[in-house]
């Protein structure tokens, strides 16, 4: 299959508008500047590549020669540059990657999503993850992963910053990233360029071998996430909803390829494909007679 190269590409094209007020939503929280300042003052960004430099295998043309052809095939497609480092890390059971530097980003991607993944899956792993080099938000991103570990720290000290965490600070966090998972799903189309790629994929992250998905397993899959997206949550308020993504262990991926069917279902998708819309798309016009939560979407912090 050939791919199209969407060279001059922004992440303004295919951004999630939930992204994009979560995001807001958060930078508007008291104490964001400063939490950032003190995770730079910690050194955290250095601390993260340490870890990774000093307990993983890094890839090269030479050791994995298809997994990296396929990481740069990643970068060249969605207009990544400078190429980020790669690195393998052990195997956990189920399919796992991440991303990590402000300054020098690092990607990490375990052995089961390399045995398991053929290479059209891995172009879709590896643009969710590039998708954060692209919108510039990896300090954000970095932020939510060390959230936990910082949390004791700042609740405990004297640096000012104590009350964040029981200020929504976290949960925004949470919320932020969640919805951010919604954007990086759109890159990870844009980068295998098939629709069915991405819903195999999404599968596998939810722990479906290989040898299961038969047509109906992926038709029922495609129905039931069609059916999520057109619920209406009015019933489960705001903060259970939040509290919901703070459980890491859940992939969430129905409800990812409900958002992702309805981009490709509204166009949007292949207007970005064929170069027609490089631009951030109009907000969609209020349909007559929806609530305030379906106007507003997954997006849980705009009336916080």
């Amino acid at each position: 299959m050939t791919r199209k190269l969407l060279t001059g590409l922004s992440s303004a094209a295919y951004e999630h508008p939930f992204d994009r007020k979560a995001l807001a939503s958060l930078q508007n929280m008291p104490g964001v500047s400063l939490l950032l300042k003190k995770i730079n003052e910690y050194g955290i960004d250095r601390l993260l590549r340490l870890q990774s430099l000093g307990s993983e295998i890094r890839i090269s043309p030479r050791n994995f020669p298809q997994l990296h052809q396929t990481f740069i095939e990643t970068c060249q497609i969605l207009d990544v540059a400078p190429l980020p480092d790669l690195y393998l890390f052990r195997g956990t059971g189920h399919i796992q990657t991440y991303i990590i530097g402000v300054e020098k980003p690092l990607v990490g991607i375990n052995l089961d999503a390399m045995e398991w993944l053929d290479a059209d899956e891995l172009l879709y792993i590896f643009g969710h993850e590039v998708a954060r080099i692209k919108s510039q938000h990896m300090v954000y991103h970095q932020m939510a992963i060390v959230m936990p570990t910082l949390k004791n720290l700042l609740s405990s000290s004297t640096l000012g910053v104590g009350g964040l965490v029981a200020s929504g600070m976290e949960l925004g966090l949470y919320n932020w990233r969640m919805m951010a998972k919604f954007t990086a799903d759109r890159a990870g189309l844009l980068a295998c360029q098939d629709i069915n790629v991405a819903t195999t994929t999404l599968m596998k992250l939810a722990g479906l071998p290989e040898e299961y998905l038969t047509t109906a397993v992926i038709e029922d899959f495609l129905l039931q996430a069609r059916e999520f997206a057109s619920n209406s949550f009015d019933t489960v308020d705001k903060v259970t909803k939040i509290l919901s993504y703070t459980e890491l262990g859940l992939s969430w991926v129905v409800m990812r390829a409900g958002e992702l069917l309805k981009w490709v279902d509204s166009g949007e998708y292949e207007n970005v494909i064929q170069l027609k819309n490089f631009k951030t798309p109009d907000e969609p016009e209020e349909k007559e007679g929806e609530t305030p939560e379906e106007k507003e979407g997954w997006n849980f912090l705009t009336s916080w």
